[in-house]
């Protein structure tokens, strides 16, 4: 039984509709089409290294202490990414990870397709593609599995292979850590010595997602994953080494070298807007690979729904709004635009 979710078939429409194009595009040679502009951006973008931060400097004298903080604030204004290297994380974790979710998704996609029959997952944690696409280039060409963290517990996963919850279960706990860690300096550089993360951002509301990017016969037509901002606080991103992830700077998108002994931290939208735009929360994606498949871990630090995200500077940027009315006007957009509109819907 083949692994790989049926892009093709579940996606004919799109693939039919792109091919008539390409044949009318070719009948009028001189077209300036503005898609095809944009795929030939997938093939120029200038590999760079993101700031890269030494957390152990956090554990020694005051003033390298102080200084790691403030490239940690930096970098977050600047680049709205970051990579961390002493970040607590074993290598042998982060192996032991990629080994257990390739097996995850190395099952059939009947059996990925009914997680909670086959894997005790919640229903609807395996997602791939995009329903609401309506062209190809909103289409993913991944495949994923979003779970929140109460479901990896021993308890709730008593069906689960022992493996794969374990494993799961110390890199959430371990990352998790982390999160908190570096939300509590980015808001002391704010001048606020803030328990909001540590009281809101609790295992009970925070999500793992293992991601999967197979090979695309097409990629310089479809993204692994479309530009996107996340709708979080703090994303920490373990990614193996075949890249893919690409991010906006001044302008341009760029493409984020790997680094086997980093972890890559990016600032999401309940980040910026908590910060009344000191912090920014960029756009980013991931391009498709022809020949090589790609498996990346993301932890997401979120509140409960019930949160009230206010910025903690005045004038305020954006009016107050609640993390679950955030998440239900994002869904809206996506279903009705094809794509993510974010906080601009909630300037005052």
């Amino acid at each position: 039984m083949d692994s790989d979710p049926p892009f093709h078939k579940a996606y004919k429409t799109l693939f039919d509709k792109t091919a008539d194009k390409a044949t009318a595009n070719r009948i009028n040679s001189n077209s300036n089409n503005k898609d095809h502009e944009d795929m030939l951006q997938l093939v120029i973008v200038k590999e760079c290294d993101l700031p890269l931060i030494d957390l152990r400097r956090l554990e020694l004298g005051e003033r390298e202490r102080e200084e790691c903080k403030s490239e940690i604030a930096r970098a977050s204004q600047e680049w709205g990414f970051f990579q961390v290297v002493n970040h607590g994380v074993s290598g042998r974790l982060l192996q032991k990870m990629k080994i257990e979710q390739e097996k995850v998704f190395k099952q059939s996609f009947d059996k990925k397709s009914q997680e909670d029959k086959h894997l005790n997952f919640s229903a609807g944690s395996y997602r791939w593609g995009t329903p609401s696409a309506t062209c190809l280039r909103q289409l993913a060409w991944s495949e994923a599995f979003h779970i929140p963290l109460k479901d990896i517990s021993t308890s709730s996963a008593a069906g689960l292979d022992y493996n794969l919850s374990s494993t799961m279960e110390q890199f959430a706990t371990t990352v998790s850590s982390l999160a908190l860690n570096l939300a509590e300096i980015l808001a002391e550089k704010l001048g606020h010595k803030s328990t909001f993360f540590q009281a809101n951002c609790l295992p009970s509301t925070c999500y793992l997602r293992l991601n999967r990017y197979p090979p695309c016969p097409i990629p310089s037509e479809v993204y692994g994953l479309m530009p996107h901002t996340d709708s979080d606080f703090l994303t920490i991103l373990h990614q193996d080494q075949v890249g893919g992830l690409q991010l906006v700077k001044d302008g341009r998108w760029i493409a984020v070298k790997p680094n086997p002994a980093a972890l890559i931290i990016n600032i999401g939208d309940l980040f910026q807007a908590w910060s009344n735009n000191v912090y920014k929360s960029v756009q980013h994606r991931v391009v498709t690979n022809l020949a090589v498949e790609r498996f990346s871990t993301a932890y997401f630090l979120c509140p409960s729904y019930e949160t009230v995200i206010q910025s903690c500077r005045e004038p305020s940027v954006y009016r107050k709004f609640s993390f679950g009315e955030y998440r239900r006007q994002v869904q809206e957009d996506v279903k009705m635009l094809g794509s993510k509109i974010g906080l601009p819907r909630f300037v005052v």
